[in-house]
């Protein structure tokens, strides 16, 4: 069942409500693997993260650095570039949960559409430009953000100020989702392994 929240996005109840579940930020971890297709230390790392949030109650303390920092200033002055060119009403929204994941749009538009809203430096942006097609590094994201909102389209907004924006629509890939469908299942299964040892080991310890 999808459940959409009503909270700002990096507030502390915005933290606890996605707590301990794999979002589509970070769908392109669960989808890692190591060198010659082995296990990777950077998925592995962020099971064992939710893992800790599920068994202490508590979210981890978030990551942020100056690229984070920066888009979340830039993100309203890009919202509103963008708002120029739909006609469709957008909507701000705090998270989405559907079953076991989630994802925080920047905007839902209408009844179908999403909006994710990227900052770039000037010859990242350019070469987007230059290139003219869906920038593959996103497609985690923006694929799994469609599965778990359960939308038709996505539009992503890269911005940089004195540069145009860059709006790129992207439709649900149904082949990709299906096996986007597969690495998560796969992923809480393992996750939810770790969280029974943990609690067995604890029981063991208490005994």
């Amino acid at each position: 069942m999808m459940k959409v929240f009503d909270c700002e996005q990096g507030s502390e109840t915005w933290f606890r409500v996605r707590a301990g579940m794999p979002t589509a930020s970070e769908f392109s971890t669960v989808l890692a693997r190591g060198r010659s297709g082995g296990d990777s230390k950077t998925r592995r790392t962020y099971m064992l993260k939710l893992a800790g949030e599920i068994l202490t109650g508590e979210p981890m303390e978030s990551y942020s650095n100056a690229n984070m920092e920066r888009g979340k200033a830039m993100e309203p002055e890009a919202r509103n570039l963008y708002a120029f060119l739909v006609e469709d009403e957008i909507t701000r929204v705090g998270f989405i949960q559907n079953g076991a994941k989630g994802c925080s749009p920047d905007s839902l538009l209408g009844t179908k559409g999403m909006l994710e809203i990227k900052t770039a430096f000037p010859h990242i942006l350019i070469d987007y430009y230059t290139r003219n097609d869906f920038p593959p590094e996103h497609a985690a994201q923006c694929q799994g953000a469609l599965w778990v909102a359960e939308r038709e389209w996505i539009d992503l907004a890269v911005y940089w100020p004195k540069l145009p924006l860059f709006v790129k629509r992207v439709y649900r890939d149904e082949a990709y989702i299906t096996a986007l469908a597969v690495a998560v299942n796969d992923f809480n299964m393992e996750l939810s392994q770790i969280v029974a040892f943990m609690r067995r080991h604890g029981a063991a310890r208490a005994a």
